[in-house]
């Protein structure tokens, strides 16, 4: 397993003790740092005291002599307004950094294949460790996604790390390098912590930072953005680029769910994704294109590439399929927490009975009104149900519902009601957090709610 040598007798803090947070305080004190920590919620606070870390209050002396600080993704470090501890750090010139960081300094050997995007980035990361995994190569997946990057196992020199990097973790790993380095796409999102769009658009570009001869950035070619960020970050790095709205001489593209690999024109590899039920609608095609490129990059034979992508089962929480009654499927696409994403499940379906809700992100459901056409009803929860509801005001039947499984039952009765066949989807267009901890606690109690009689 990973271990910590970087830190070794130097003073150290450690503030927010989620799952990342109290695994990297653990190994740090393993390898002989002083470590004190602190999170503002008792049960962090317990299940340090538990692991044995002196728990100790930013505001008392004792932080005074940290040399360095490793801050939560979650607590802001620029915008909207710097945490104290920050702003403390900042005018004492102290390191704040994130788990990402300590992983970098600690681990020995392996490659890095780095994936950034305001979506997508989830399955494109599984999708890869999937496929090298299913080839029997030697290889670690962690960082936004699954185990923290400190519990990942030391792997060797022909071991490959697979870490999805969200914007909040690359602001906080200034020496950041990726072998392979995928940015999938980029859409307004988290725009209250990195102050604007461009503040955003910066930040995500770092997932090509320190890239040299021999690396490979992989960028999506239909996004404008990340048209504009392949010609600034391209040096002496290698660029693939990935569509799905053109035929790539140099790259892959899948074009109506046929993908194709081409290298100088040369098609060197083509399969077909439509029949794929995992992999469904062309944003996973997109997702798909960056996998294909990434293990192909990383010196995967073709059929080995090929094999794993058609045996990848999906991603939980991301247009899941969960169960079908008679005529009623439902799907579970909680990780759906702003509109983009959930636009891909919404035109993924018809005659949808669509629960939505949450806290609201920046232009709540505006744009997915090229989709209202397919819902058949909404079913609103939480906080933003008032917002939404104005939204789809003459254009959607809707109903107020409250909390989830009120939605769930209604919903399933109203699409019993259907002649044809009909999806019950969760795609909240919402982050999660005025309900339930996490986008997955709230897939986990749709899923519940299907499987185990919650039905009527």
């Amino acid at each position: 397993m990973m271990e910590s040598r970087a830190y070794k007798n130097r003073n150290v803090a450690v503030l927010g003790l989620g799952k990342s947070g109290l695994a990297t305080a653990r190994k740090l004190a393993e390898g002989n740092a002083r470590v004190l920590v602190w999170d503002d919620q008792e049960a962090g606070r317990k299940a340090a005291e538990t692991s044995g870390l002196q728990v100790v209050s930013y505001s008392s002396d004792a932080w005074a002599n940290v040399d360095t600080i490793i801050l939560s993704p979650g607590i802001p470090l620029t915008h909207p307004k710097p945490h104290p501890v920050v702003e403390h750090a900042n005018a004492n010139r102290k390191q704040v950094i994130g788990d990402i960081e300590v992983f970098l300094k600690e681990k020995t050997s392996g490659k890095i294949v780095g994936i950034t995007g305001t979506n997508g980035k989830s399955t494109t990361t599984a999708l890869i460790h999937h496929i090298l995994k299913s080839a029997g190569k030697e290889a670690a997946l962690g960082g936004n996604i699954g185990t923290p990057v400190m519990e990942l196992p030391q792997l060797s020199e022909q071991g490959i790390y697979v870490l999805e990097l969200s914007s909040y973790q690359l602001d906080l790993t200034p020496s950041w390098h990726a072998d392979v380095a995928i940015l999938l796409n980029i859409t307004p999102d988290h725009l209250d912590r990195h102050g604007d769009l461009e503040g955003y658009i910066a930040v995500k570009k770092r997932i090509f930072n320190e890239q040299v001869k021999g690396d490979t950035a992989i960028l999506n070619l239909d996004d404008p953005v990340c048209q504009q960020i392949a010609k600034e970050v391209i040096n002496d790095n290698r660029l693939v680029g990935i569509s799905t709205k053109q035929r790539l001489d140099d790259g892959v593209s899948v074009l109506q769910g046929l993908l194709q690999v081409r290298d100088a024109g040369k098609l060197l590899l083509e399969f077909d994704l439509r029949e794929h039920a995992a992999l469904r609608g062309e944003h996973n095609w997109q997702n798909t294109a960056a996998a294909v490129a990434a293990c192909l990059v990383c010196g995967m034979q073709a059929d080995e590439v090929e094999r794993g992508v058609l045996s990848f089962g999906g991603l939980a929480h991301r247009m899941e399929p969960v169960k079908t009654i008679g005529t009623i499927s439902f799907v579970n696409d909680s990780k759906a927490t702003n509109a983009e994403a959930a636009a891909k499940s919404l035109s993924s379906y018809e005659n949808i009975y669509w629960i939505c809700g949450g806290v609201a992100k920046a232009g709540g459901i505006e744009e997915l009104s090229p989709y209202f056409g397919r819902v058949a009803h909404a079913f609103l929860i939480g906080e933003c149900a008032c917002e939404f509801s104005k939204t789809l005001e003459g254009k959607v039947p809707y109903t107020d519902c409250g909390t989830l499984p009120e939605a769930v039952k209604l919903a399933n009765k109203m699409a019993g009601t259907c002649a044809s066949q009909a999806v019950v989807l969760l795609a909240p267009a919402a982050a999660s957090f005025d309900q339930f901890k996490s986008f997955e606690a709230r897939g986990n109690q749709f899923k519940e709610i299907v499987l185990n009689g919650g039905l009527s």
